[in-house]
């Protein structure tokens, strides 16, 4: 897999080495079939495809590409042990495939990692250093471990072996639904879009490997604007999985030639598709998962058949219940608002009334005199409600305006 004629890639190429490593991951992976989503195809305008990753042994995608990598190790190499730098879900695949393979791993995470990821990651008895508070940072604490212990690096996307890895999802991919339009992938340093925009287009040039980030870590965007290989100053996001500040060499190359465009999209975004995707589902993807979901409504495109990359669902379960709260909220099925009421009684039954004429289920009442402007004539409710979506949530506040009160929203 290297440039020829004029910097393109040369795509059989490419495609046997993809091939190769489906070989090689034949009886290490599962074989994660496509799911048909009626849900976000209603939502989307599309025939959306969900490709879900996040059942893999260890929890998402990466276990393709360190394994290919390492099986591919000589036995001196692998003596001298690993040594790898990650946010999770590569730290599983690198210490997975050296228990599988024999060999010591020392993986780096950040110090922000969430702790399921570190302790699945120590159970496939990887030694785990935690430094710095993303993955660049870890990622050079990694280096410094390799130059003074002679460890041989795993490098999570900037690695052939690696990229040709995660290039059997493509393969998969097509070889399932050879007339997929388009296929939408989470970028973080750019493995998964290279390896996937590789084999897919190898098979089928026409379909569209389009790639999604988070607009608080949108590296590689940033990076084809410019045209050269640009490093964020920061990154802010609730997509741990993908908050790299710089892609790799070698993955920036491939995005640039090979994939069709990249979607950013909000963190709210991202908390519409995780609660979409587990009600409708009972898929529990991580956040960076969930980027190709999220970016469904934002193709440039009507009735087409998408694959949508579920890349990991390692998530702790703190976050899974504030991702579901935040995502009740933001999709309207979750309402909150405050009121000033006449400090004289019957008042709060009135509310509760409307409330009731409305079919909104009261979940809390927080109904405190000393939070008023004048506590002697009014007090101040806070209610919060369960309803059925955004249209509800304007059905209930026209009707309470409608009755004279003045309400504000609290969420």
């Amino acid at each position: 897999m290297v440039f020829s004629n004029g910097d393109k890639f040369n795509l059989s190429e490419g495609l046997a080495a993809v091939r190769l490593a489906r070989e090689r991951l034949a009886n290490e992976i599962t074989a994660t079939r496509l799911i048909y989503s009626r849900a976000f195809s209603e939502e989307a305008g599309h025939s959306v495809y969900l490709k879900p990753e996040n059942l893999q042994a260890t929890g998402s995608f990466k276990i393709r590409g360190a394994y290919n990598k390492i099986v591919q190790l000589s036995a001196a190499e692998r003596q001298r042990g690993l040594v790898a730098a990650s946010a999770g879900n590569h730290a599983q695949g690198v210490a997975y495939a050296a228990q599988k393979l024999g060999a010591k791993a020392t993986i780096v995470m950040p110090k922000t990692t969430p702790l399921i990821k570190v302790d699945a990651t120590r159970s496939y008895g990887a030694e785990v250093v935690l430094a710095g508070n993303y993955y660049d940072e870890a990622y050079e604490a990694a280096r410094r471990l390799e130059a003074e212990h002679g460890y041989v690096f795993i490098h999570p996307f900037n690695d052939w072996d690696v990229i040709a890895g995660q290039g059997t999802i493509g393969l998969e991919i097509m070889t399932e639904l050879p007339d997929a339009d388009y296929i939408l992938v989470p970028v973080g340093g750019g493995g998964l879009v290279s390896g996937i925009a590789l084999a897919a287009k190898a098979v089928n040039p026409k379909v569209k490997v389009i790639g999604v980030e988070p607009e608080g870590a949108r590296a590689m965007q940033v990076s084809l604007e410019t045209g050269v290989l640009t490093e964020l100053a920061r990154v802010d996001t609730i997509a741990d999985g993908v908050a790299v500040k710089k892609p790799g060499e070698i993955t920036f190359a491939v995005v640039r030639e090979l994939v069709d465009g990249i979607i950013t999209v909000t963190d709210d975004e991202l908390m519409d598709a995780f609660l979409l995707l587990l009600e409708k589902h009972k898929l529990l993807a991580e956040n960076s998962g969930v980027l190709p979901l999220a970016a469904l409504t934002r193709l440039n495109a009507a009735g087409k058949k998408v694959v949508c990359v579920i890349s990991g669902g390692n998530i702790d379960v703190l976050t899974i219940a504030s991702m579901i709260r935040l995502g009740l909220v933001n999709r309207g099925r979750v309402f909150c608002f405050s009121v000033e009421l006449p400090d004289v009684p019957g008042e709060l039954l009135k509310i509760a009334r409307i409330l009731a004429g409305q079919n909104a289920n009261i979940v809390k009442l927080d109904h405190d005199q000393f939070k008023a402007i004048d506590r002697l004539r009014r007090v101040r409710l806070e209610v919060t409600v369960e309803t059925n979506g955004l249209a509800h949530v304007r059905q209930i506040t026209a009707a309470l305006e409608q009755a004279g009160y003045m309400i504000t929203k609290v969420y």
